[in-house]
């Protein structure tokens, strides 16, 4: 499964701390979109899909929220809940989010704008197409 953690080097003092993102350094590729999800009901999942080709950066820059990813063959749940830390998705994986706190926001950072023809929102149309 093509995802991975990455660990931001956080900068700060006594004032608080800062995290910067650059493209191409702790970012891994050209950011063309910049989404977050905030207010989401604790019991509501969202996601349903999969992208065929698409490279986002999940952080929770407050609250948490849990990751359903799954390549067709084995799944996988992770947990965000520092803005310290980032979820790199790549590749044909479904992805589904859960468990948000009240207080979560989640930040995705996309390789490329949206594209519909993208998505595979009927997971039986994704298992087909990860199987190929």
């Amino acid at each position: 499964m093509k995802i991975k953690m990455i660990d931001f080097k956080i900068m700060g003092d006594e004032r608080g701390s800062l995290i910067a993102l650059e493209e191409h350094h702790n970012v891994p590729f050209d950011v063309k979109r910049i989404y977050y999800i905030f207010g989401t009901k604790k019991d509501v999942r969202r996601g349903y899909h999969a992208h065929r080709d698409l490279k986002q950066l999940a952080i929770c820059i407050s609250g948490s929220c849990k990751f359903l990813l799954d390549d067709g063959k084995n799944k996988q749940h992770i947990e965000l809940n520092s803005p310290t830390h980032g979820l790199l998705i790549e590749g044909l994986i479904w992805r589904e989010m859960y468990d948000f706190s009240d207080n979560c926001v989640l930040m995705v950072l996309a390789d490329n704008y949206y594209t519909a023809n993208d998505y595979i929102r009927d997971y039986e149309q994704f298992l087909q197409e990860s199987l190929k």
